[in-house]
């Protein structure tokens, strides 16, 4: 055996020697597996972890956003059902937690009125007679006038030869005669006071005073020094002023809550120091179509005549007691625009959307009339937050009809 040969012979013995221990070195190797595949959970569809909403049946690029599609598993692997948060880490962001409520329904309703006349205490003073106007007093329309107080003297020529007559009936004594004369000059026009007047002074009386037959505001005059006046004519207007209206104006959203009889507190700035009491006497039946209010009348007694018609007052309307309903803060609610949801706590820090239906609001507080049961919790501050992240992680709030059980 040539040198060549010699060489050759140790390089084959030292390359099996070397596949030999790199054998031992990496000992025995598994069956092959690739003929087992691995249990994976069942895809349902894909969606854009932005518009959880919309789903997809193959996976790609979102159309909304060109990201891409997030698989949901059919036991729920890839995304949870709730959004899951450190209890330790609650008070850090700032969530906190309210109590789902059940109790009688006290709504009360702020609003501004205005003060106005009562319309129903109104007097017209009018000439019962053809006549001359003699003199006017100093009076002006809005004067407020004590009842009994002055206007105008009036000349009444027609008057003379009735008084005349009851005059000479008088004296010749004949009662049925009397009686007739007497009725005779109320049917002229002539009151009752002035015909006493001529009965006990026997002297004609031509000229009547026109005086107010109530106490409050001269709305109106129509009487001037010389004027003819005509049987019939308007002279004068009072609108008393021991009652006032107050007009309230209500949203049309919540008018349907109204009700005749229900107690009204009133608040005015020239009396600061008195809750005005009240009822609501009429409801009116047309609607303000620039402001969409409706119009409620209350009725206040003005002893002093403090109440000046023209006034604003801030009102607030109670309703009382009404049935138990379940309650939750107004805070709590997250509206959409298209629903209302909020952030039910499941306890351990998990939280998922729930969607309810609100009802009216009062005093920081909203009726829920379907979504929630008593005794649940919600969340009333960060529930944006976890909002936000139950949509990033495609959570989809339940229906109102199946979340909870109605009040």
């Amino acid at each position: 055996m040539n040198v060549v040969q010699r060489v050759l012979s140790v390089a084959c013995l030292i390359g099996l020697g070397g596949l030999g221990g790199y054998w031992l070195a990496r000992g025995p190797q598994p069956v092959d597996q690739g003929s087992q595949p691995k249990d994976e959970p069942k895809v349902l569809y894909w969606y854009d972890p932005m518009v959880p909403q919309q789903k997809f049946d193959k996976p790609g690029k979102s159309p909304f956003m060109e990201m891409e599609l997030v698989p949901r598993y059919a036991d729920g692997a890839a995304e949870p059902a709730t959004v899951q948060i450190d209890p330790g880490m609650t008070q850090n962001i700032g969530l906190r937690l309210a109590t789902v409520t059940r109790g009688p329904w006290v709504s009360s309703l702020d609003a501004a009125g205005v003060l106005a006349f009562n319309e129903r205490d109104v007097a017209q003073i009018q000439a019962r007679t053809a006549g001359f106007v003699e003199r006017v007093y100093a009076r002006a329309p809005d004067d407020v006038l004590k009842a009994g107080a002055p206007l105008a003297d009036i000349l009444v020529p027609e008057w003379a030869a009735a008084q005349e007559e009851f005059l000479a009936l008088k004296r010749m004594g004949d009662a049925g005669l009397l009686a007739a004369a007497r009725q005779r000059l109320r049917l002229t026009g002539m009151p009752r006071d002035l015909i006493a007047q001529v009965e006990r002074s026997g002297k004609v009386q031509l000229t009547q005073t026109l005086t107010t037959p109530i106490a409050g505001t001269l709305q109106t005059l129509n009487v001037r020094a010389g004027m003819t006046l005509a049987a019939g004519e308007t002279l004068a207007r009072i609108n008393g002023l021991a009652t006032v209206w107050l007009m309230v104006a209500v949203p049309e959203a919540v008018a349907g809550s109204i009700r005749l009889g229900q107690t009204v507190e009133a608040r005015l700035a020239t009396v600061p120091d008195a809750v005005l009491q009240g009822t609501i006497s009429a409801i009116l039946p047309q609607t303000n179509a620039d402001s969409r209010t409706l119009s409620v009348r209350v009725e206040l007694p003005n002893p002093d005549g403090r109440l000046r018609p023209g006034l604003t007052a801030q009102v607030r309307l109670n309703s009382g007691a009404g049935q138990n309903v379940l309650q939750v803060p107004s805070e709590a609610l997250i509206r959409t625009g298209k629903r209302v949801l909020v952030m039910l706590a499941e306890g351990g820090g998990r939280y998922r959307p729930v969607e309810v239906q609100a009802g009216v609001e009062n005093a920081g507080q909203t009726v829920v009339l379907k979504g929630l049961q008593e005794g649940q919790q919600v969340v009333t501050s960060g529930q944006f937050l976890l909002d936000s992240e139950a949509s990033l992680k495609g959570i989809v709030a339940q229906p109102a009809e199946t979340a909870g059980g109605q009040p």
